[in-house]
């Protein structure tokens, strides 16, 4: 199974949406869940991190982790070509170094040039920002770029936003 998780903050809480899907080509997810979590910290600039991790913890102890293939995440793993660490590399090393987990960015980062692959989708211009860690990054930008979807965003990850926003 595959794991994509997103956090969305609103004044007094955030609200933290994961999908669960069997297939990397699938257009629907197999499973939505959902959770709040009402103490978030506030952010701070270079330690996004620590605001999001708690969240996405939250919504992993919902989930079935033992037969994880990777998990997806709104964001970078690593921050520069030096491994400076991301949410994904926190969300790794949380997670004892056993699960997999790709960085999905819609835009680029400073000092992040070699451990990132665009991937052009669709009929965009624009790439998304593949990382990864756990797994070979390019093997990880082949399998965002052929997931559904005729998009820049793939399917799952278009409705992973849109229900994290409702």
């Amino acid at each position: 199974m595959i794991l994509a998780v997103d956090v969305h903050y609103r004044n007094e809480f955030a609200k933290v949406v994961a999908i669960e899907f069997h297939q990397w080509t699938n257009k629907t997810p197999d499973n939505i869940i959902e959770t709040r979590v009402s103490k978030i910290e506030q952010y701070v600039s270079g330690m996004f991190y620590k605001r999001e991790l708690p969240c996405i913890l939250s919504i992993l102890k919902k989930t079935n982790m033992s037969d994880l293939e990777a998990i997806i995440v709104d964001g970078y793993v690593e921050l520069d070509d030096n491994g400076k660490a991301g949410l994904g590399k926190y969300l790794y090393e949380k997670l004892d170094k056993e699960v997999p987990i790709i960085g999905v960015a819609k835009k680029g980062f400073a000092g992040i040039d070699q451990n990132v692959v665009k991937v052009f989708r669709g009929e965009s211009a624009n790439p998304l920002f593949v990382t990864s860690i756990g797994v070979d990054l390019h093997e990880s930008a082949d399998k965002v770029r052929n997931m559904a979807g005729k998009y820049r965003m793939p399917d799952l990850l278009r409705i992973l936003d849109q229900k994290t926003k409702e």
